[in-house]
């Protein structure tokens, strides 16, 4: 890439970088300061072709919220809810399995589900709806609860973390999801979420699981009151931990979504500020395969592009989206598979569909048949899956 080598501010981090070398946080503060957003690109490129190639995923998925009733206050949510507020809901498990069963004659092949801190569920409930959820189909990958809520029911449980886990899993838990990490550096967190779990609770939750055999996912929420050396501070943490597990399969930046909520920011994220973001978290995250662009967060226009800046992955068709557009997204509740599949063509990339775990399901061709076609020449790579169940 001699166009690069060229670039004096960023020339010895892409010899690093095509080295396969590890960069430091002084490495990545300086890739924050540059404003040579088409470098960054660049040198993103290099590290995301290395793990992934041309390919970028998407998974058919729905997302499901049981309740959004929370025994607590984070400044930051629009979605959580007192039981006096008239928008408040729960769902009993008939309701669940009912939605689940109506994503399913779609093709999904994971069910996306959190909610918030029920003040009177049982533990009971989550068991049973895992339970049930999972005798729909046992192909299903159940995708569900956030490092908080494993802390909540441990506490409905009385019992350990690590066995209100094992619990969960035989009753069907698939992954955890990698929700509620938002920024790690404890003056943050007192500022957008006061009485969440700390950055270390976190962490032991998602080990605990690892060390179970269990996978998961992880995110960052960046753009309120953080520093960009929160940021690094927070992918550092990360990158500690996978190489202790190697149990997270993906990394999710989250931009803030600033209008329905009691933090005021003066600058909310910029499409600069999310495309830096994403290429330095794909160079910083050096043990991670896969770097997810949220459409639902970005926008599908600027997750698109971001596949260009080290993303590799769309996530996926959602459904039902809650919590970003109660904060004031805008973006739409769903896509359907033909518009993920046409996003990363459009980007120059090869689809291919992914499980919750980002294994392959099914490699599309790089080009449809003729303008405008719908997506119908996949090939599958697994048989039976439930896209085509």
């Amino acid at each position: 890439m001699p166009f690069l080598v060229q670039r004096g501010d960023l020339r010895d981090l892409h010899d690093k970088v095509v080295a396969g070398d590890r960069l430091s946080e002084a490495d990545a503060l300086r890739l924050f300061a540059s404003r040579d957003l088409n470098g960054l690109a660049a040198l993103a490129s290099v590290a995301a072709q290395r793990k992934v190639g041309n390919r970028a995923s998407y998974i058919v998925n729905r997302y499901l919220n049981y309740s959004n009733y929370c025994i607590l206050s984070c400044q930051f949510c629009a979605f959580a809810r007192k039981k006096r507020d008239a928008d408040g809901f729960e769902l009993s498990v008939d309701e669940m399995v009912q939605k689940a069963r109506e994503a399913l004659a779609l093709g999904i092949t994971e069910l996306h589900i959190v909610g918030g801190l029920h003040p009177s569920l049982p533990f009971s409930y989550y068991t049973g709806l895992l339970q049930a959820l999972k005798g729909l189909d046992g192909r299903l990958q159940l995708k569900c609860f956030t490092a908080i809520e494993v802390l909540h029911l441990a506490w409905l449980a009385r019992k350990p973390v690590r066995d209100t886990l094992v619990a969960l899993k035989e009753a069907g838990l698939d992954s955890l999801t990698g929700g509620g990490a938002e920024i790690f550096a404890p003056a943050v967190r007192t500022a957008i979420a006061r009485g969440k779990e700390s950055a270390e609770e976190w962490a032991d939750v998602h080990r605990t699981w690892h060390e179970l055999g269990g996978r998961s996912t992880c995110t960052m929420l960046y753009g309120h009151v953080e520093t960009v050396e929160d940021r690094i501070d927070h992918l550092r943490r990360l990158r500690e931990l996978q190489d202790q597990t190697h149990g997270f399969t993906g990394f999710i930046p989250l931009p803030y979504q600033p209008e329905n909520n009691d933090i005021p920011v003066r600058t909310p994220p910029s499409g600069f500020d999310a495309l830096r973001t994403i290429a330095v978290s794909r160079l910083f995250l050096d043990n991670f395969d896969h770097v997810t662009a949220y459409w639902v967060g970005m926008g599908m226009k600027l997750a698109q592009v971001a596949l260009s800046y080290g993303a590799d992955d769309l996530h996926g068709t959602i459904v039902e989206e809650h919590i970003f557009r109660m904060a004031g997204g805008g973006a739409p509740q769903a896509q359907t598979e033909a518009q993920l599949v046409r996003a990363i063509r459009e980007a120059g990339r090869v689809p291919v569909q992914r499980n919750t775990h980002y294994e392959p399901i099914k490699v599309w061709d790089a080009e449809p048949a003729a303008p405008g076609d719908p997506p119908t020449n996949r090939s599958p790579l697994l048989e039976g899956n439930l896209a085509t169940a």
